[in-house]
């Protein structure tokens, strides 16, 4: 994936409500790289890009959703501040040969280095089978909002659906704080690989202009 049109610029330490106006304008960031684009190759089509984000007073889970919730009742939830080891190393390095395209290279590509030192809050999303992680996902924290980075899990598990269970995980533990948004990142305003980020209630997109409810799904 090729961004066509983009822009971007470092930093290492952004307090929280300036995070929460980046997000409301379209910026995401791997570490202390801030960047954003309104469109992307894909190779030969130019799809255009649309940053989403949650109303939180809107949301409430679809059937399904809470399907994937009882399956996964017997999970342990875990959040703490983030931190990189061999344990979470070696669980992405099984994630990410599902992929047979833009296969990512590392968790710090996405993470930065030293996550807990900036350019924000970001909290690791755990879930756990007796002690075994098998899930975890990354979200920053800013002052009325929170942003989800990337998650992984263990492809043995790959049944439980436990990409959206962390995405849930992340929204219920933002909705607890109190905050107004959760931000699951970039869709495309074209069909994708990307869609199951549209399959949330409250859902908005941004046009680059303005935000918009998206439509409900079905």
């Amino acid at each position: 994936m090729t961004p066509v049109k983009d822009e971007g610029f470092i930093a290492w330490q952004v307090p929280p409500a300036e995070m929460d106006r980046l997000w409301s304008e379209g910026w995401r960031h791997f570490g202390p790289l801030f960047y954003r684009y309104a469109q992307a190759r894909h190779g030969s089509d130019v799809l255009d890009v649309r940053p989403l984000r949650i109303d939180l007073a809107q949301f409430e889970p679809s059937k399904s959703q809470r399907r994937i919730h009882r399956k996964n009742a017997d999970l342990q939830l875990r959040v703490y501040p983030t931190r990189i080891d061999e344990t979470r190393r070696t669980l992405f390095q099984r994630h990410k040969q599902r992929f047979t395209e833009n296969v990512p290279d590392s968790l710090e590509d996405f993470l930065g280095a030293e996550p807990s030192i900036g350019p924000c809050l970001n909290l690791e999303v755990g879930l756990y089978h007796h002690d075994r992680l098998v899930a975890a996902s990354y979200m920053d924290v800013g002052a009325s909002a929170v942003s989800s980075i990337y998650g992984f899990f263990d492809p043995s598990e790959e049944s439980r659906s436990l990409g959206i269970a962390t995405m849930l995980a992340e929204i219920q533990w933002a909705q607890a704080r109190g905050c107004q948004y959760y931000y699951p990142g970039y869709a495309y305003a074209q069909p994708s690989h990307y869609d199951y980020k549209k399959q949330f209630k409250g859902l908005e997109a941004f046009d680059w202009n303005h935000w918009h409810a998206h439509p409900r799904p079905t």
